[in-house]
């Protein structure tokens, strides 16, 4: 079978941003932050999972720009294996490629153009959420034109986080806010460097967790879940995975431990746990594979932070990267991984491989 994997390259985005030009793709200005290009995939990440499917399929490299749809046009492949993040800067960008495909009429691995979309927006996934009953965080949206009075009387601590974004992007230690000042100018610096609405969460003060999932409904796999052991932060800051915890203290020379796969819980939490990741998923109609973020409230109930379709699969048993770490714990090796979501994809969809 020929597969296209179509990815969105990180070195070809950082050319761009050290040429500092503009493209149609990549829009480039003089006030970035940091973290912008952090889910753009490595060279080792995209050679990985060419790697593992070429064990079984005819692999075919696509980078995600302007020239995408006359590529897949022209190339007709059995199966797009879709890990792009689309186009930067645009409210749907993880729904570009499924919109591709959906228009040339090729089969992809993953969630829909819609469900992407609505994961992406932390807000709408929380809306639908709790509309089905599926314990989440309470929350508000912050634009520019949110009156400063609706954002004082928000409860506290809060974490505050851009509205569109993954990989933690966007939070850092003092997203963490525990007065109403610190709240508005965390908000107003998110709305000026991402040029995207704030959300303002509820901060939960329990555990936190990562499932990963694999396959469809009703037979959705869980692998091992994954806690994130805030303890190996250091002295006094704050109980977040966020840009300091992955950029700064995260050493290569002294790797910070910070992911613990298979997490030590109790059989009712994990109980617990799996059914309201199994609930979001259903849902929301998540394809394929999927990772879904947990946190527990000040009773150590779960509720559902976020849910990642298009979930990080890097590569380096190093790098804490929990969909593939949880993928180890279960003995799965990683190109046993990234097979098995083009397997789910074939039979999702009915497919000869």
């Amino acid at each position: 079978m020929q597969v296209a994997l179509v990815y969105s390259s990180k070195k070809k985005a950082q050319e761009v941003r050290s040429a500092h030009r503009s493209t149609e793709w990549l829009p480039v200005d003089d006030d970035e932050p940091p973290d912008l290009l952090a889910e753009y995939d490595t060279e080792d990440t995209v050679h990985a999972v060419a790697r593992a499917l070429s064990r079984r399929h005819r692999v075919v490299r696509v980078d995600t720009d302007d020239r995408t749809y006359a590529r897949l046009k022209a190339m007709k492949p059995s199966l797009v294996f879709n890990i792009s993040e689309g186009w930067r800067g645009q409210p749907n960008r993880e729904s570009h490629i499924p919109s591709l495909c959906e228009i040339l009429g090729l089969p992809f691995t993953g969630s829909d153009a819609l469900t992407l979309g609505i994961c992406l927006d932390k807000a709408r996934t929380k809306e639908i959420l709790s509309f089905h009953g599926i314990p989440t965080a309470r929350f508000r949206v912050a634009d520019a034109r949110t009156p400063p009075a609706e954002l004082r009387n928000f409860p506290l601590p809060a974490i505050v986080k851009p509205l569109r974004e993954g990989s933690s992007m966007g939070i850092a230690n003092d997203s963490v806010v525990k007065k109403t000042a610190a709240l508005e100018r965390k908000a107003a610096d998110i709305r000026r460097r991402y040029r995207e609405p704030a959300l303002i969460e509820e901060f939960l003060p329990g555990r936190e967790f990562t499932v990963g999932v694999v396959g469809n409904a009703p037979r959705y796999e869980f692998l091992p879940i994954a806690e994130i052991d805030h303890r190996v932060l250091p002295r006094g800051a704050n109980p977040v995975y966020g840009f300091e915890a992955k950029w700064v203290w995260d050493d290569p020379a002294r790797p910070l431990k910070i992911l613990v796969c298979p997490a030590r819980i109790s059989g009712p939490l994990k109980r617990k746990i799996l059914d309201v990741v199994r609930r979001a998923l259903e849902v929301l109609r998540v394809r394929d594979w999927c990772r879904v973020d947990v946190r527990l409230d000040g009773r150590g109930s779960p509720k559902i932070i976020e849910l990642n379709p298009l979930p990080g699969i890097l590569p380096d048993p190093g790098e804490n990267s929990a969909l593939p770490a949880a993928a180890r714990a279960a003995g799965w090796t990683y190109d046993e991984l990234i097979l098995r979501v083009a397997e789910e994809a074939i039979r999702r969809q009915g497919l000869r491989a």
